[in-house]
């Protein structure tokens, strides 16, 4: 019985899955993190800067909404998490506060980082406009069309958006970019991960920065209920950051049902999907070890999603160990059943989803919960950025 759902072992492990499989050339940068990542965060000079940019420059605590009319709809009691309400539109910018304020106690200067949706991307340039940083977002060239709003975000804020043109033009390929950026210039560059994914303690320390949405979910579902602990907890995975964040404060009690939602795409055996979970064998992808969409001889398999965020053929290593170990329940949501989900959101409840939440709302087709269960659903991220993607569909329903 593992001690810990939350946190790795020293080597970075959860389970069989993480660690830090790097080139020799990041090796000094990675083994600096991971000498001082806790030693900075747990500082107390941390700790006031990071809560307090949290309170009054994001916007935390963002609400735990009781959502009525969906509630009626699914006869039992739903609880969004409304990290959409954060500033930049999702709960990407916890991540992104803590990283830049580790960065500036390493004295790096320049910044970069990885983006699909572009959340992750215009957080970063968001921290590093707000501590006058250099910052380039690597960012697929399919995506940078798909996420037109979000590149204008960042470009405003003064990052500079480079297009990965290699493979599918996606997430898995602006990693790589970013990587291959690293090594390159390693002693004064700082690569803020947007996920629970790349090497340790990149999964640890993203998980922690997101566990404020956990942390606050307990004590608000108190507030309303009498109990802190929900009968189950829903988010979207695709590295899983917000399910991570969601997850955290409750993977350790058994009474509390843990529900990750992968992206099925076109359908999970369609050649044209992103469920890791269903699809993946153990293989390494981004210095740790986990779960890989990959061919018989470690070919990365191309991923699909209409969502930009869920894009990626790996998962996290604390996702991983969830799967392996049965404590996590993984399901998967389909293209359309994505925006069926959006659209009912939308018309039940007047709030317009990231097409990544999305995918976690789809999972209350797929469960019967009883009458008075309390479920709370990580609404990640708001649907300003995916408006093309569902014009596009309101132009089909007509």
């Amino acid at each position: 019985m593992q001690a810990s759902y939350k946190q790795p072992d020293e080597l970075g492990y959860y389970g069989e899955f993480g660690g830090a499989y790097i080139p020799e050339m990041l090796y000094p940068n990675v083994e600096e993190l991971r000498e001082n990542y806790l030693k900075i965060i747990n500082s107390e000079s941390f700790q006031k800067e990071y809560k307090s940019l949290l309170t009054d420059y994001a916007g935390r605590p963002t609400p735990l909404y009781f959502a009525s009319q969906l509630s009626e709809k699914y006869n039992t009691n739903v609880y969004l998490k409304r990290e959409d309400l954060c500033h930049t539109g999702a709960h990407k910018i916890n991540n992104t506060i803590g990283q830049i304020l580790v960065a500036e106690r390493l004295g790096k200067k320049r910044i970069i980082a990885e983006t699909g949706a572009g959340q992750h991307g215009v957080a970063t340039a968001t921290v590093c406009a707000l501590k006058g940083l250099e910052c380039i977002v690597y960012m697929g060239e399919k995506d940078i069309e798909r996420q037109a709003p979000n590149v204008a975000r960042m470009k405003m804020l003064g990052a500079e958006v480079r297009p990965a043109t290699s493979g599918s033009k996606t997430l898995k390929d602006a990693t790589n970019e970013a990587i291959r950026d690293w090594i390159n210039h390693p002693e004064n560059t700082f690569y803020i991960i947007g996920s629970v994914v790349g090497p340790h303690p990149y999964p640890d320390m993203v998980a922690r920065f997101q566990s404020i949405i956990s942390e606050e979910i307990k004590w608000q579902l108190k507030e309303k209920t009498g109990k802190e602990l929900p009968e189950a907890v829903i988010a979207c995975v695709g590295g899983g950051s917000n399910a991570a964040g969601t997850f955290y404060h409750f993977v350790d009690e058994p009474s509390v049902e843990i529900i990750a939602v992968e992206a099925a795409g076109c359908g999970v055996d369609s050649g044209m999907s992103a469920a890791t979970t269903q699809l993946g064998t153990t293989g390494i992808l981004h210095g740790s070890k986990s779960f890989v969409m990959q061919t018989a001889d470690g070919q990365v398999v191309e991923p699909h999603s209409i969502s930009a965020g869920l894009d990626y053929p790996g998962i996290g290593p604390m996702h991983a160990n969830l799967f392996a170990t049965g404590r996590g329940k993984f399901l998967n949501a389909t293209d359309a059943q994505a925006l069926e989900a959006a659209f009912l959101l939308a018309e039940l409840e007047g709030i317009i989803p990231a097409l990544e939440s999305a995918h976690a709302l789809a999972a209350l087709n797929q469960i019967k919960f009883g009458e008075n269960d309390n479920i709370v659903i990580c609404l990640s991220g708001r649907g300003d950025k995916d408006m093309e993607t569902y014009m596009r569909e309101l132009a089909k329903k007509k």
